[in-house]
């Protein structure tokens, strides 16, 4: 799509990050002033802390993983490899799948999870590219912590290890139903955490379920509309508050991520200048040209070229510094995606 040329780039293979730093916050830490049109690095994630002021507030994401990937298997033996994106009715019957090879199946065959019979999951057929799949039973999360396996993301090209089921989370996550991590704060410890703290900055929780549209590639409809995926999120009353309060203080707010940055722009109301209270689903999707007026820093991952993460990190800054920044990435050897290097905007 010719939008997004502006967008692209060509990653190197070594560049993308298969394994984790051995220190969460040793990761490389490329810093933005939006304001100076400048980038230089910190070195480490850890030096974030002679960029914070006393004040500061670090909004995160407290989603947890959930072990959705599932391997599935049929009568014949034949394995389907699936992940579980949500439930399509309150009882978690029904649910929606990204499942392999499903033109190998009929209506109503029966597949269950790979050394787990007692589960068993019947085919309903498709919607879109997705697949639905029903059991008799109501399946939770607590059910795929022993059939499943954490979802790392496809481009790892790995099978997940022990060390993904820690590091794959966030020291933040409480609230279980994504299918990826929300990867800015991979980088936090919580010596780290704390340090800030000492330094006067403090720390907030939203919640945004990560769904389906972090593997989906950008449609022109999506650029047409937009619009991306719906997400569900969620705005505690004392995080509104805070928020509401610090904003009237002239305190920064940072932004944890790109998931927390989508919560934030969709409850922040631009006329009243206030952040409200509430359960819902946003489409959200910031690009280029997009005033965003909810954050005044940005923590990131590098991103896939031509995505809808990198056009929101463009947004938040400017197109020509993010891409400029990008290519020194490039050219310094910087780890690409959910397991590598940082940058802090503001």
């Amino acid at each position: 799509m010719d939008f997004l040329q502006e967008y692209d780039f060509h990653l190197p293979e070594e560049q993308i990050a298969k394994f984790p730093m051995e220190n969460r916050d040793e990761s490389r830490l490329l810093v933005v002033d939006k304001t100076e049109s400048k980038f230089w690095e910190a070195p480490l994630f850890k030096d974030i802390t002679t960029l914070v002021r006393a004040g500061d507030i670090f909004v995160y994401n407290e989603t947890k993983v959930s072990y959705r990937r599932v391997y599935l298997q049929v009568e014949s033996g034949r394995i389907h490899e699936s992940i579980f994106l949500e439930a399509e009715d309150e009882t978690n019957h029904q649910w929606l799948c990204i499942l392999k090879n499903r033109a190998k199946l009929k209506l109503a065959d029966k597949l269950f999870p790979v050394g787990f019979k007692e589960f068993e999951f019947f085919y309903q057929g498709a919607k879109e590219e997705l697949s639905i799949l029903h059991s008799e039973r109501s399946i939770s999360d607590s059910d795929f912590e022993i059939f499943g396996n954490i979802p790392i993301p496809p481009y790892l090209k790995r099978n997940v290890t022990e060390e993904d089921k820690v590091r794959y989370q966030t020291i933040f996550a409480n609230r279980s139903g994504s299918v990826a991590a929300p990867t800015a704060g991979l980088h936090f410890t919580e010596p780290l955490k704390e340090k800030l703290r000492s330094l006067g900055a403090e720390f907030l929780p939203v919640e945004l379920q990560i769904g389906y549209g972090t593997f989906r590639p950008l449609t022109t409809e999506q650029w047409q509309t937009k619009t991306l995926h719906k997400e569900n999120y969620s705005v505690s009353g004392s995080t509104a508050t805070r928020l509401n309060d610090a904003r009237k203080e002239g305190r920064r707010i940072i932004s944890v991520g790109t998931t927390t940055l989508r919560v934030l722009e969709s409850v922040f109301d631009s006329q009243l200048e206030t952040y409200k209270v509430g359960v819902g689903q946003t489409d959200i999707f910031l690009s280029p040209g997009d005033n965003i007026q909810s954050v005044q820093g940005l923590i990131t991952n590098f991103h896939l070229p031509k995505s809808s993460l990198l056009l929101l990190v463009s947004a938040f800054a400017n197109t020509r510094l993010v891409m400029s920044s990008y290519h020194y990435a490039l050219k310094n050897g910087f780890r690409f995606y959910s397991y590598g290097d940082s940058m802090f905007l503001f």
